[in-house]
């Protein structure tokens, strides 16, 4: 018997690897533009956040001690 081949020549497998560098140069293109927007502010303005937190408790006192009966 002969052995079948279906080998054009050239290389081979190579056509997919095409596709998906195209897919992977858009999400590194988007993630780019994410952390632009996160970590510089992307030319949003600042907001100035002043928080003024005040609790008021009312004043927790320890209870008397008893004092011990005089030794006879």
């Amino acid at each position: 018997m002969s052995d079948q081949s279906n080998n054009t020549g050239g290389n081979s497998g190579g056509g997919g690897n095409a596709g998906l560098a195209f897919i992977v140069g858009g999400v590194v293109v988007v993630l780019a533009i994410v952390a632009y927007f996160v970590f510089a502010g992307g030319g949003m303005g600042t907001q100035d956040k002043n928080v003024d937190v005040d609790v008021n408790l009312p004043e927790v006192s320890a209870p008397d001690v008893p004092t011990p009966a005089p030794a006879e």
